[in-house]
């Protein structure tokens, strides 16, 4: 099993910034993909970035795309997303998640075996 316990969340204003660690513990996930979503109230939880498991291979939802960054250490057994240029549209509880294949798409969350509880980024206008 692997645990995944997101962090860095806050309150911001926009054009602020912000990283979100996502720390994995049970076993190592150097090997998985990992994912970044997030949900907004009311909405249905959206792709953001995602990451192979050697970080050579990114993927990002356009809303986001030269804004947000996603990197990993695998020595450390962590990913990071680095939110930059925040915007009011941007709320939303951010979950991190691991797919043990990563080989089919990565914007479904069906496809990830493992979710953290995530972390709430609230930006104010």
């Amino acid at each position: 099993q692997v645990q995944l316990v997101e962090t860095g969340g806050g309150l911001v204003q926009a054009g602020d910034s912000l990283r979100l660690s996502c720390a994995a513990s049970g076993r190592t996930v150097s090997s998985y993909r990992m994912g970044w979503f997030r949900q907004a109230p009311g909405k249905e939880q959206d792709f953001v970035a995602a990451i192979s498991g050697n970080g050579d291979i990114t993927y990002y939802a356009d809303s986001v795309k030269g804004r947000f960054s996603v990197s990993r250490d695998n020595a450390k057994n962590t990913v990071y997303l680095q939110l930059n240029d925040l915007k009011p549209e941007d709320t939303a509880l951010y979950y991190c998640a691991a797919d043990r294949v990563g080989m089919f798409d990565p914007f479904t969350p069906s496809r990830y075996n493992y979710w953290g509880q995530g972390t709430q980024v609230t930006v104010s206008s």
